[in-house]
């Protein structure tokens, strides 16, 4: 059995295929970033999921590409917690960049590939291989146009009188925006990103307020500008996108890439369909 896996920081996807390609089973868990969850808190996910516990035993091989992976301290911390609950399986641990490209790009087509969900990221595939100019730093000094991000402004924005009294009076009544509220949950309680990135469903809902466009367009600016343009070749390949963000803003992200002179290329909510047509392939060509 071959297990595949998308994991976010809000949810992991996870695919069991047959040694022929055929899909058993679906499921999902919560987010297994472990820049942000102990051990304690991965095992008890993993454990209490019920199709993972039941066929721990008879995986083989485990294709995780997950968010907070980007170094192989972190890669290294999640195999080992793997290695101990699927105990007879080949682990891979890559971070979710490569879902990103794995599930967007064309065959050999050179592409620049983005996430916008709960967090960002963004990479330059030549054909072969993966560079990444800047490491991120996290949901607190970077993740620009994200989920967290756009939470973060929302509330930011709210406390300082900054948003038009109609739309913040219409967020106060969606959310429970108490400041001791607010604060257990990003000082206190597990995923603080995770947290900030519901918020930005209201971004999305409103996205047609005068408010909310120029907080979208700030945002998606912010990404172009300090994640994008890093890479030279910007300009002159399709940029891919996955994640929710990009998915449900897709018009307004279009845009503000066409103003930069970049095309936008293929976008996916999530990349499990693509990632498993990926690992289909492969097994085909061994």
């Amino acid at each position: 059995m071959i297990l595949i896996v998308d994991s976010g920081a809000t949810k992991s996807d996870w695919i069991a295929l047959d040694e022929d390609g055929n899909k058993l089973f679906l499921t999902q868990t919560l987010g297994l970033s472990p820049e942000v969850l102990t051990r304690e808190i991965i095992d008890e996910r993993l454990s209490n999921n019920f199709e993972l516990y039941k066929h721990r035993k008879e995986v083989t091989h485990l294709y995780f590409y997950g968010a907070g992976c980007g170094t192989e301290r972190m890669r290294n911390f999640l195999k080992d917690i793997f290695k101990n609950f699927f105990s007879t399986a080949k682990i891979s641990v890559k971070e979710d960049t490569y879902a990103a490209i794995y599930s967007t790009i064309n065959p050999d087509e050179p592409a620049i590939v983005c996430i916008l969900g709960t967090g960002s990221n963004c990479s330059y595939w030549d054909g072969i291989e993966v560079f990444q100019k800047v490491t991120s730093l996290g949901y607190i000094l970077m993740d620009d146009s994200s989920g967290n991000y756009f939470g973060r402004q929302l509330l930011r924005d709210y406390y300082y009188h900054k948003i038009p009294k109609n739309l913040a009076q219409k967020f106060a009544q969606e959310y429970e925006l108490e400041a001791d509220v607010i604060k257990n949950h990003l000082y206190k309680q597990p995923n603080p990103n995770t947290y900030l990135a519901t918020f930005a469903k209201f971004v999305i809902q409103n996205k047609d307020n005068d408010y909310c466009k120029a907080l979208i367009k700030k945002g998606m600016q912010l990404f172009i500008d300090n994640s994008i343009k890093q890479y030279e070749q910007a300009k002159n390949v399709p940029i891919h996108f996955v994640g929710s963000i990009s998915f449900y803003l897709k018009d307004e992200l279009e845009a503000v890439l066409k103003e930069n002179g970049l095309r936008l290329g293929n976008v996916r909510r999530r990349p499990i369909e693509g990632l498993v047509e990926y690992h289909k392939n492969s097994m085909l060509a061994q």
